[in-house]
């Protein structure tokens, strides 16, 4: 797809997500914009997918996010990929709807394949499928995102270094490197170092999108990490974000994680962010 077709996609994305967290003044709005352009090329440009959905998956690549509390930008992207009606969106975090604040399964919403937001489980899930997939002789490709915050959590730790361990080379992890949590910063929560060392420590093939809201630099890195699987190692993507990004007031604040824009506040954000596909 063209980048001007992109960046069309990527700003209805955000329009989506502020107007989802506005309507009922809850959700994480500042991960989800962060996050906009990694999900536009992935469904847009990069995953192989099929038509319709099921759970099974086989014979197409597989996506699992791990830091279920940016829901708002994958409902978005999965509407807009026509998983769903992009009408649904306006039933964001209602009672008896399919899209919760964390997405779930029991609802059947098409394009959910795990309970997500339990911070820390995704990856785990995912190997799963990976090695599923292997078993089946599937050649295609499991796709993760975490959150950098999330890795504070152990079980990731345990995750990466089995990945390693047993070459689950089909797997493609990003973490969304944005520095910051609910807390604040994630230097001040809990230093993770160098997390391109770290997961080279662990044994898996490491590359870095230096901007990840820019949207050629997200489609070049996710189509090299692509040409480096099959080869005996993970790999994973260091993606450096920017929380909030695309809203100005937003932008590199970790007080925007979980709060929703007022009206007045909306205004402004969808302002710089024009309607391009039509507002659900």
């Amino acid at each position: 797809m063209e980048i001007k077709k992109l960046e069309a996609f990527a700003s209805q994305v955000r329009r989506d997500i502020l107007r989802q967290v506005h309507k009922v003044n809850s959700g994480h709005p500042g991960g989800s914009l962060g996050c906009t352009e990694f999900f536009t090329v992935l469904y847009q440009e990069v995953m192989v997918r099929k038509e319709g959905f099921d759970m099974d998956g086989i014979g197409e690549d597989l996506f699992f996010l791990s830091n279920g509390h940016i829901s708002p930008v994958f409902y978005s992207v999965l509407a807009r990929s026509g998983y769903f009606p992009v009408e649904e969106l306006s039933t964001f975090r209602l009672i008896n709807s399919r899209l919760q604040g964390h997405p779930t399964t029991h609802e059947g919403l098409p394009g959910v394949r795990v309970a997500s937001g339990s911070l820390g489980q995704g990856m785990s899930v995912a190997l799963g499928a990976a090695q599923a997939k292997k078993l089946n002789k599937d050649p295609q490709i499991v796709y993760t995102l975490h959150g950098d915050g999330e890795l504070q959590e152990g079980q990731n730790w345990e995750a990466i270094m089995y990945a390693a361990g047993k070459k689950v080379d089909n797997l493609i992890s990003t973490v969304d490197r944005n520095h910051q949590q609910i807390d604040g910063s994630t230097d001040d929560v809990l230093p993770m170092g160098n997390l391109v060392e770290k997961f080279k420590a662990f044994g898996w093939d490491v590359l870095e999108i230096e901007n990840g809201n820019d949207l050629k630099q997200v489609i070049d890195g996710l189509k090299e990490a692509k040409s480096r699987t099959g080869k005996g190692k993970p790999v994973c993507i260091i993606m450096n974000t920017e929380m909030g990004h695309g809203v100005d007031f937003m932008m590199g604040s970790h007080k925007w994680h979980g709060v929703a824009p007022n009206d007045e506040q909306l205004e402004k954000a969808l302002a710089q962010n024009p309607e391009t596909l039509g507002d659900f």
